[in-house]
């Protein structure tokens, strides 16, 4: 329903209320054919019933407070009004009586002189103004030849002069048909001007002869040229950084240098550092010029950094874009190394425009010293001061600048001795231009970061299927693989810090999240194929002694022992995850404590190792998002916070992928041991016992044999062997008491029950009953710790897992493929399975399957067929045991 205020709003809308009613509603366009729901429609009454209520209310309270303000009000606002106009009357009154004093106090003759002299005072005025317009016009005719002449004798100072008061007179003929005749004129000698300074400038500029270059850009500045004298100097000092950049031989790059080269080839990366390296040289020779030519050399020298970066061919980004797709995975290594060598140049030049603003600081906040006072300057400083001038278009044949780059601001952006400002440091936006081409990696961190680290795995695991890998090494080869992997992971934490200083850790995580359980996955998956074929093959038995009757091949003792070292290994892993989450933690935390420190930063963009407008790139990027915040606000917290207990995992799918190997070693483990106990089980569906009768029960037992009630049968062999099984699975157990594998993610055991194991825990006396040999190490499990658990707790957790996996084995797979059951057959199989029953329990396992298979089969055929038709959807094994005793 919507609120108060648009129920009141929309009943202002409708002439009718029943319409507004049925609008409000929302019946007025319901199908007829479909019934209303009324219990619906008499809440939105009362919902509107109560609104209207409360909209009368208010509007009662409004209209009452209305009502005594203007009562109070009225009173006194006659009083004022006849307060105002007794006040007007006495003013006019005043006003009459000066007038007609001041009208007596000069004579007429005086009065008539003064009227006059006004009269005359503008005539002089529009005359002079006559004047100056018919000297302009005169200035104008003789305009071209005298500035014609003027560079005929290369008097280029008294010619810019004259242009200049000539440009400030176009203001006369606006809005004039003589306008654009004279503009085009003035452009004219404009061009004419620049062009026979131009090869004097660019030599003058080649030698870098200051004083020269200073005359020059007073001339170019009194014709409005200013811009196209910067481009003409930023272009003649960038031409040698331009060559060397076109004519690199590199040979990790698909650009070829544009004219042929003899030199050998180099590396993008080992270029760079020599090309920064000229480039700086450069820039600290103009840290002297520059001030002496210019009247902003901040800008002046950020101008001509960014001309230069803009003008290469091929660009910046192309390049680092050849050198990720020549290097493929290991691109981003060589982009960090481009991304080293361009911030160590940012923070040198940063150093240079550090000292060009101070030494500019301390100058003239208007002009260097040496043109203050000069008369070539004035027109400089009129242009500086009047920023809503307008420029007149003109076609210049000068060469053009980027048209991003080619406005500057005046006044000086550098740092006062004690720290503050002069202007704004933002339009100082060379760094931005520099770090501009790896934004684009940068923000496509994550995705460079995860395949370079499944490139590493490719690679770590190629050399697990090198000749002499056997598979009794596979726990051995597990633990040295994962040195390696999590060498690869440690590298990882300095890219992230190194490339994006921290604002790519979202991204980090979530590779080295991927990347970690990668690498147990394929463990997992080897341990899966290899246990779908590890009964195929296997010899005869060959056991112990004491465990003979578990009838256990010399495969399965080996089987044993390598799932057993692959529960050892995967607690090695898992053990070596938890402290790379720490030192991940630890990184996650240095960069929330710069970010926190950046924020109380009075400029907030001061982050540690990179410049003013590196950071602006990256706090405007989409690394800073509200995911990143949310990772650095919790890893911070979680510090902050420590004692209270662990803090939360940060590797989540490769927790859950260890947790997934371990149940698979596990779940390997226990094929192997309840394989002896299943190999009997094969059959026993299709006994003849299920099917036999009395009579002949009586014809196998002969004619004196004694017949034994059925109630009384003795379980088969078949489960008298599994039942023997069982019960001789806890001697296993001691052979294995001192392997402490046996402990390692008890939680994700086949059928364990966590009540069981917090049990187990709490029954367990650590300082009395569990040797220093059986201290067990932390586990996936956040409620329980193995540690805690002693031998004794550990081998009843196995038990019970075993239990239950043989007799879900039995339910399920097992004794649903018996076909018919006659009531000679199900006395049997009730026998068997009450005698199951007990021997399970005897090592602590209880089963509801196999109790109701035993209730079911026990039923006679009248209390069966009548359990059928009451029966409850989705009993299964009812069904099974109604189809067998024919009861369906």
């Amino acid at each position: 329903m919507p609120s108060t205020l648009e129920l009141i709003g929309s009943l202002e809308d409708h002439d009718n209320v029943a319409a507004w009613i049925n609008n409000v509603l929302g019946t007025q366009d319901t199908d007829t054919s479909i019934p209303v729901d009324l219990t619906e429609l008499d809440q939105h009454l009362t919902h509107l019933l109560a609104t209207l209520e409360i909209a009368c209310q208010d509007t009662s309270s409004q209209l009452e407070h209305i009502i005594d303000d203007v009562s109070r009000g009225v009173p006194r606002l006659t009083y004022d009004l006849h307060f105002m106009r007794d006040g007007a009357l006495t003013l006019q009154t005043a006003l009459t009586k000066v007038q007609a004093k001041s009208k007596d106090s000069v004579p007429d003759d005086t009065s008539a002189a003064l009227d006059r002299l006004q009269y005359l005072d503008t005539v002089k005025g529009r005359m002079e103004a006559a004047r100056e317009v018919l000297r302009e016009a005169e200035s104008w005719s003789s305009l071209e030849m005298e500035v014609t002449s003027l560079l005929v004798e290369k008097s280029y100072e008294k010619a810019a002069e004259r242009l200049n008061e000539a440009s400030k007179s176009m203001v006369v003929f606006q809005n004039t048909p003589e306008y654009e005749s004279r503009r085009t004129l003035m452009v004219s000698l404009q061009n004419q001007l620049e062009a026979s300074l131009s090869s004097a400038l660019v030599a003058a500029i080649n030698t870098q002869d200051v004083v020269v270059c200073r005359n020059f850009f007073s001339i170019f500045s009194n014709i409005q040229r200013e811009t196209e004298f910067r481009n003409y100097y930023n272009g003649s000092r960038r031409a040698s950084l331009v060559t060397q950049w076109q004519n690199a031989h590199l040979s990790d790059c698909d650009s070829a240098p544009s004219t042929p080269s003899l030199s050998t080839p180099t590396t993008f990366t080992a270029f760079l550092t020599t090309f920064y390296a000229s480039f700086l040289s450069i820039i600290n020779a103009e840290r002297t010029s520059i001030p002496s030519i210019f009247p902003d050399p901040a800008p002046t020298l950020s101008t001509l950094i960014t001309s230069t970066l803009t003008s290469f061919q091929p660009t910046f980004s192309e390049r680092l874009a050849s050198l990720f797709s020549h290097h493929g995975a290991s691109g981003l290594r060589e982009l960090i190394t481009a991304f080293k060598a361009t911030e160590e140049f940012a923070a040198n030049t940063d150093k240079i425009m550090e000292k060009i603003q101070y030494s500019a600081a301390l100058s003239s906040p208007m002009l260097p010293s040496h043109m203050q006072g000069s008369e070539d300057t004035t027109p400089q400083l009129q242009r500086q001061k009047s920023h809503s001038r307008k420029r007149s278009t003109r076609m210049s044949i000068s060469w053009r600048a980027n048209p991003r780059r080619s406005s500057l601001s005046g006044g000086s952006l550098a740092k006062t001795p004690g720290g503050g400002l002069l202007g704004d440091t933002m339009e100082l936006d060379w760094d931005q231009e520099l770090f501009q081409p790896f934004l684009d990696f940068q923000v496509d961190y994550a995705s460079l970061e995860r395949r370079l680290l499944d490139s590493a795995l490719d690679e770590i695991v190629s050399t697990d299927s090198r000749p002499g890998v056997t598979e009794s090494d596979r726990a051995r080869v597990l633990r040295e693989r994962s040195v390696d992997v999590f060498s690869v992971a440690d590298d990882s934490l300095g890219r992230c810090m190194t490339f994006t200083h921290g604002y790519g850790a979202v991204g980090l995580v979530q590779a080295l999240d991927h990347f970690l359980k990668s690498f147990i996955d394929i463990w997992t998956a080897d341990i899966t194929s290899a246990q779908a074929t590890a009964f195929s093959g296997r010899g005869a038995s060959d056991s112990e002694e004491d465990l003979s009757d578990l009838d256990y091949t010399a495969q399965d003792w080996s089987d044993i022992q390598m799932s057993l070292h692959l529960l050892a290994s995967a607690r090695a892993v898992l053990d070596r995850l938890v402290v790379f989450e720490t030192k991940l933690r630890s990184n996650l935390i240095q960069v929330a404590t710069s970010f926190r420190l950046a924020r109380n930063d009075p400029s907030g963009l001061s982050i540690s190792g990179t410049t003013r407008g590196e950071g602006l790139l990256l706090i405007q990027s989409s690394l800073n998002s509200a995911e990143l915040h949310d990772l650095l606000k919790s890893v911070e917290s979680e510090s902050q916070t420590r004692h209270l207990g662990s803090p939360m995992p940060l590797l989540l799918e490769a927790r859950a992928a260890v947790s997934t190997f371990a149940r698979a070693c596990q779940r390997s483990l226990q094929e192997t041991i309840l394989s002896p106990l299943r190999k009997p089980l094969t059959s026993y569906p299709l006994s003849p016992l299920w099917s036999a009768t009395p009579s002949e029960q009586s014809r196998r037992g002969g004619v004196n044999e004694l017949q034994v009630p059925t109630f009384s049968l003795s379980p088969s062999e078949v489960v008298q062997r599994l039942a023997e099984g069982l019960l001789n699975l806890p001697r296993l157990f001691e052979v294995y008491a001192d392997d402490d594998a046996l402990s390692f993610s008890l939680e994700t055991l086949p059928y364990i029950d966590a009540e069981l194991l917090k049990g187990l825990s709490e029954q367990t006396d650590l300082p009395h009953q569990a040797p220093p040999g059986h201290m067990r190490r932390a586990s996936l499990a956040p409620t329980l710790k193995p540690s805690s658990l002693s031998p004794e707790a550990v081998s009843s957790a196995w038990l019970s897992s075993l239990g239950h996996t043989i007799l879900s084995h039995l339910t399920s797979a097992v004794l649903p493929k018996i076909r018919t059951l006659t009531t000679t057959g199900a006395a049997q199989l009730s026998s068997d399975l009450g005698y199951l029953s007990n021997i399970v329990r005897a090592i602590n396992v209880e089963y509801e399957d196999l109790d109701r298979w035993k209730d079911y089969v026990s039923m006679g055929d009248e209390e069966g067929r009548k359990i059928m038709l009451e029966k409850e959807p989705g009993n299964s094994v009812l069904s099974q045991v109604g189809r067998m005793r024919g009861w369906s």
